[in-house]
């Protein structure tokens, strides 16, 4: 009976949590990577070559590394509802803000300080998560807050190639996207003051016979979880090593994602556009797919880590193959799958450090893994670029990339999972 009533209470925090959740990852997403569909206007109106931009769009994860723990202990003790609106009205306005860079430097400033804005945003969710959600729904939970990234470039990639395609206003279109995507997010940091409850205490809409049965089994977890100081934890060489294996993850995702509109539009022998917008949202319609059903099964099974491990690893031999082939049919083919790993890999990572770590030193390690971990995003853009660059072939940063990857799910198969 109670495990039936538990399981009556998961579907409810599915439907009062995930939309509000999934609403604000579609947006963080959005403002983080709509950059790849600026590269040809930022090209041509603000003089930013290839390596300009990679820098450039990399850059966003050093601003987002230096206050990823801080912000994390903030949230800690101030609450989510709060500080997650701070985050989203700020970095919103940082993102519509881009729209006025006219030189290579100012299109630095503007990312490094859009990820100082957005830091702590997502290891922020990922520990509010373990507010409501069991170890048992762990992977499920964290694998549909996982949707927003393929909603984002899925519905978001033709909104932003619809946006682009069109001057307005005298400005450029890719100034309009910038614009328009920007201040919707700071309109959801707004919304999110009215729409988020800082625990299941405070939820109105779980009954009081409900709280107790959740906060039974959430105290059950949290009893097998280490509790240390935020410093000792900070030190823990398990706790960087997890670090090094979400680098090694988001070094391969953001290697693929910043680049992707551009390929695509390669493949296609056209511009940057809705078209382009249209066929890079086949990839991680995929991985809405594959990230809905691989984590409900790993639930089930336990086994999360080595189908992580695995994603990963076909991920990078996907990478490889889409440069390798002359076929656009199979380098499509190629980039759906590992679009689809590239998802579901980092989605099954979280239930290693949120199933070994609990309260303050959650928070800290939690945002010191997403911290090193994201810095990943600054190495695959110039990776891939130096590349390229060095051996005068676009093949060669896909084929570093593979290799990243194939390092990673090494890693990943034995990264720690038992308690601290």
């Amino acid at each position: 009976m109670a495990q039936a009533q538990l399981s009556g209470i998961i579907t409810k925090l599915h439907l009062r949590l995930m939309p509000v959740l999934l609403m604000m990852y579609v947006m963080a997403f959005l403002d983080r990577a709509n950059v790849g569909f600026a590269k040809q206007g930022l090209e041509a109106n603000a003089g930013i070559d290839n390596a300009a931009f990679a820098f450039g769009a990399s850059i966003f994860f050093i601003g987002y590394a230096v206050l990823e723990v801080p912000s994390n202990l903030i949230l800690h003790r101030v609450g989510a509802r709060v500080w997650m609106s701070r985050i989203m009205v700020t970095w919103g306005l940082i993102s519509a803000a881009t729209a006025f860079v006219t030189t290579p430097h100012t299109y630095y400033v503007a990312r490094f300080l859009l990820g100082m804005a957005e830091a702590g945003f997502f290891p922020g969710v990922i520990y509010y998560l373990t507010y409501w959600y069991p170890s048992s729904a762990r992977a499920r939970s964290v694998g549909m807050f996982f949707y927003g990234a393929p909603l984002a470039l899925t519905f978001g990639g033709p909104l932003s190639g619809q946006l682009v395609a069109h001057d307005a206003f005298g400005l450029h279109g890719w100034q309009v996207m910038f614009i328009v995507e920007g201040l919707a997010a700071s309109l959801g940091g707004i919304a999110v003051l009215f729409l988020l409850k800082d625990g299941p205490q405070k939820a109105a809409w779980l009954t009081d016979d409900e709280k107790q049965v959740l906060q039974a089994e959430l105290q059950k977890d949290n009893a097998t979880r280490e509790h240390s100081s935020v410093m000792r934890t900070l030190r823990n060489p398990r706790v960087l090593f997890l670090a090094l294996v979400y680098l090694l993850i988001q070094a391969g995702f953001y290697g693929l994602t910043f680049f992707l509109p551009t390929q695509i539009a390669s493949l296609l022998g056209t511009n940057v556009g809705l078209k382009v917008g249209l066929v890079s949202a086949i990839p991680w319609a995929a991985a809405l797919v594959a990230v809905t059903i691989i984590p409900r099964w790993c639930d089930a099974r336990g086994n999360a880590r080595g189908v992580g491990a695995l994603a990963l690893g076909i991920s990078g031999c996907a990478l490889a193959a889409s440069a390798l082939t002359s076929s656009p049919w199979l380098a499509m083919i190629a980039l759906t799958v590992a679009a689809s790993g590239l998802i579901v890999a980092p989605a099954l990572f979280w239930t290693l450090p949120t199933g070994i770590l609990g309260g303050a030193a959650a928070a800290g390690g939690i945002g010191l893994i997403n911290a090193l971990g994201n810095l990943g995003g600054f190495a695959a853009p110039n990776l891939r670029a130096w590349l390229d660059a060095m051996f005068a072939n676009h093949i060669a940063g896909l084929l570093g990339l593979c290799v990243v990857c194939l390092i990673g799910a090494c890693c990943y198969a034995v990264a720690p999972r038992a308690k601290v």
